[in-house]
């Protein structure tokens, strides 16, 4: 049986702002704490997994440069695909359609959602994302990858407000939380001594119940709106073919296909940085 692991950061055991866990460019004094971190909630979920029979396990780095975990930190056996490229899945790169379930964690909730801890959507640009009409974060982004390969999304682990939003988005989905919010940049933590085993726990539960969860697919043809924080990130992607300016924040756009605008959301978050550089 095989088994996909999505990890992003946000909503990992004890973290609680971006100084901690942004990226290793020496920013972020905490980060190696963060790393580690990031290691062993992946590492619980790994032997999850392998408690419900899993027997081969992707590993997707998804955080930032994508290059937060190191391979001899995880469980061994597992492969890892780290840093970027040119592949079109975003934070669901190496997935297929020979994968019995998928599984998230550290996510976190989307923008704007009260109480998720360092909540966002990509990019901290974004105000809002919405795919046909829905209001979406990276969960939902992802779980539509993973439901395009007719593979379903089983346990997400990540704050409280983030498992409201798995639990929203999935019916039936097992999630797992490692902390609540407090606000934005704090939260009431949980021991890792906590956290492992729990998620180590919802992992294996989550991957046996797979035959009872349905793919996550959003209907096509499929129609994106992108409404940034400032207009000078949306003039850049107004310029790409196939983009419509709504209004002064906003861009969207209509695909024959879930993969095609999914595709589109990640260029559009890269034009997006430029137009913050234009008024340099």
């Amino acid at each position: 049986m095989n088994v996909y692991i999505s990890a992003d950061i946000e909503g990992i055991t004890g973290l609680v702002s971006w100084s901690q866990c942004s990226r290793p460019d020496g920013k972020s004094y905490d980060y190696a704490f963060a790393r580690r971190m990031m290691s062993h909630d992946v590492n619980a979920a790994i032997r999850g997994a392998r408690a419900a029979g899993a027997t081969r396990i992707v590993v997707k780095d998804s955080h930032g440069n994508s290059k937060n975990l190191l391979i001899e930190d995880l469980e061994p056996g597992i492969e890892l695909v780290s840093g970027h490229g040119s592949g079109i899945d975003g934070m669901m790169m190496g997935i297929d359609s020979t994968f019995d379930a998928a599984i998230l964690v550290g996510y976190h909730a989307m923008a704007g959602t009260h109480g998720g801890i360092m909540e966002h959507t990509i990019t901290g640009g974004v105000h809002r994302l919405f795919v046909n009409g829905i209001e979406t974060g990276e969960m939902g982004l992802s779980a539509g990858v993973a439901g395009r390969y007719g593979v379903p999304l089983v346990m997400v682990s990540s704050d409280v407000a983030g498992c409201r939003e798995a639990e929203t988005l999935v019916d039936g989905i097992v999630t797992n939380s490692t902390k609540e919010g407090i606000g934005r940049y704090m939260g009431r933590l949980l021991h890792p001594s906590e956290t492992g085993p729990a998620i180590e726990a919802a992992a294996q539960l989550g991957v046996e119940r797979r035959a009872e969860l349905k793919p996550y697919l959003f209907d096509e043809p499929t129609k994106i709106r992108v409404e940034f924080n400032r207009a000078e990130e949306a003039d850049q992607c107004a310029r790409m073919i196939g983009i419509s300016r709504a209004d002064g924040y906003s861009v969207e756009a209509e695909y024959p296909s879930y993969v095609e605008a999914h595709r589109v959301v990640w260029n559009l978050m890269s034009l997006s940085f430029i137009g913050i550089d234009s008024q340099n």
